[in-house]
């Protein structure tokens, strides 16, 4: 009997995490175990190390994460234990099984000034608790367990919890007119795709195609195209045929307590060439998420 690799989702509640959900059934081979906070805590190192000593997995794919760019500037603890802490937590007691980590980060650790799309490689500038919380979750992965994948990703939505498109939708059935930013651009990614991604790759493992070694650095991963949050408000009115109208303002004009990158699109080569992946674009992806979606958010 073939051994059906046992994978450890926490975070099952997140937008990614309940994305792998609902990818399950399309990969019977493996033998999904997901957990949310209620039945996990990751950032307390004695539950992690009670679920581990009962339970053998081949994988732990890590979907859990303090994201609240904005609310991190008051809330540094919980984003330090979320971020931090709990991904310490899970390299640690990983690698003494020796077991894979994959582990998401994000956009926002570069923040730097260039023009052109963000390689791995790249130097990093985070700005404000979320990005140098996401930053300092990477590093102690990366030290900890040699064995863990970092996938930095950007503009991150799907049916589930709260994103842009969502918010969206709603304040467009709404009002007659919104404000949106045009100043900056990125790619946006499609939980679903990020999930599919990762589930592919695993599968790739498990048919031999490539080695668990492989999974080990960082890469990026988004849909492809380059847009603004202006445009991407465009594109899900558009879609959706909501008649409300969208008006370009700077970021100066719509301050946040954490700064954003103007410029975070990421480069993607890497991740393509190592695990011959064909990601899609961005406006297809959007209507796929669309579909997926009721008339009329609440």
């Amino acid at each position: 009997m073939n051994h059906r690799p046992k994978l450890l989702i926490t975070g099952a509640s997140g937008q990614v995490g309940a994305e792998f959900q609902a990818l399950a059934d399309q990969f019977p081979q493996f033998d999904f175990h997901f957990t949310t906070r209620k039945e996990l805590d990751i950032g307390e190192v004695q539950q992690v190390r009670e679920l581990f000593e009962t339970q053998h997995y081949d994988y732990c794919i890590n979907c859990a994460a303090y994201t609240a760019v904005d609310l991190a500037e008051k809330e540094r603890e919980l984003a330090e234990k979320i971020n931090i802490t709990a991904v310490e937590n899970l390299a640690t007691i990983c690698a003494k099984q020796q077991i894979p980590l994959i582990h998401f980060s994000t956009d926002y650790v570069y923040h730097g000034s260039q023009n052109r799309p963000f390689c791995e490689d790249d130097p990093t500038f985070p700005e404000g608790i979320y990005a140098a919380t996401k930053l300092a979750g990477e590093a102690a992965a990366l030290k900890l367990n040699a064995h863990t994948m970092i996938i930095r990703t950007s503009w991150v939505y799907s049916p589930f919890g709260h994103n842009f498109v969502k918010t969206m939708l709603r304040l467009g059935q709404q009002r007659p007119e919104l404000s949106v930013v045009f100043d900056q651009v990125g790619t946006p990614t499609y939980a679903y795709d990020l999930a599919l991604a990762v589930l592919n790759i695993l599968q790739q493992v498990t048919q031999g195609k490539i080695t668990a070694d492989q999974l080990s650095g960082i890469f990026n991963y988004s849909n492809e195209g380059v847009t603004s949050w202006y445009d991407f408000a465009l594109a899900i009115f558009e879609i959706r045929n909501l008649n409300c109208a969208v008006v370009p303002i700077e970021s100066k004009d719509y301050p946040t307590p954490a700064s954003r990158p103007f410029y975070s699109v990421l480069n993607k080569g890497k991740i393509k060439r190592t695990f011959d992946l064909n990601i899609p674009h961005w406006r297809d992806r959007l209507m796929h998420c669309l579909d997926r979606l009721p008339k009329t958010i609440s």
